[in-house]
């Protein structure tokens, strides 16, 4: 089956893409959310309400405004080398493995490998972790062939970032790759090779 992505620097973005595609009648089942960041906050910052939210199985859908659909599933769960994000989707299962649930700190496995396996290639997956890892947000789905026109005309529309533009901004700030050992952004840090902020680019 066809896939789509796009990575957004805001989650209020990604969440009109994903209602967007829902609304288009692609199922919620054939779509993933991964975001670093909700109500204009990163994660961690709120990392102990989340990892409850998630565990009891409330806030997080209420605080991202979804009334329904897969926005209502929203979860925290930890990435290595992005850290706490809130997800949902068939990603996430693929991601999380044999672990189950959206439990803080029970991803198993790379987001590298869960992407590349999807279908995504290494070098987009590669762009697309490390801006989830840098605050942004990436929708995935699973599109039939006839709908594929469509659901891109939607990521265009919102828009998702030019993938090809911050891969060339990431590596003239000295980015390489995607690295999971690399840990947590954090913009604070005097690193400018790494903790370069992004342009919406």
């Amino acid at each position: 089956m066809p896939m789509i992505a796009g990575v957004f620097d805001d989650y209020y973005d990604a969440k009109l893409a994903v209602e967007l595609l829902e609304d288009a009648g692609i199922a919620p089942k054939d779509i993933s959310i991964i975001s670093r960041t909700l109500d204009g906050r990163r994660i961690d910052e709120g990392e102990n309400q989340t990892a409850a939210d998630a565990t009891t199985g409330s806030g997080i859908g209420a605080a991202a405004g979804a009334a329904g659909g897969l926005l209502a599933g929203l979860g925290a769960i930890a990435i290595p080398g992005i850290g706490p994000v809130v997800a949902a989707g068939w990603l996430i299962t693929t991601l999380i493995g044999a672990a189950g649930g959206a439990v803080l700190g029970g991803a198993t496995g790379g987001i590298i490998g869960a992407l590349t396996g999807s279908g995504i290639s290494e070098e987009d997956a590669n762009v697309y972790a490390e801006s989830v890892r840098r605050g942004g947000a990436l929708v995935i789905a699973r599109v039939g062939q006839a709908q594929l026109p469509l659901a891109n005309e939607i990521l265009d529309r919102v828009p998702r970032i030019d993938v090809a533009a911050r891969r060339t901004f990431y590596h003239q700030s000295g980015w390489d790759q995607f690295d999971e050992r690399r840990g947590v952004y954090d913009p604070p840090d005097r690193d400018p090779i790494h903790y370069a902020p992004p342009p919406r680019v």
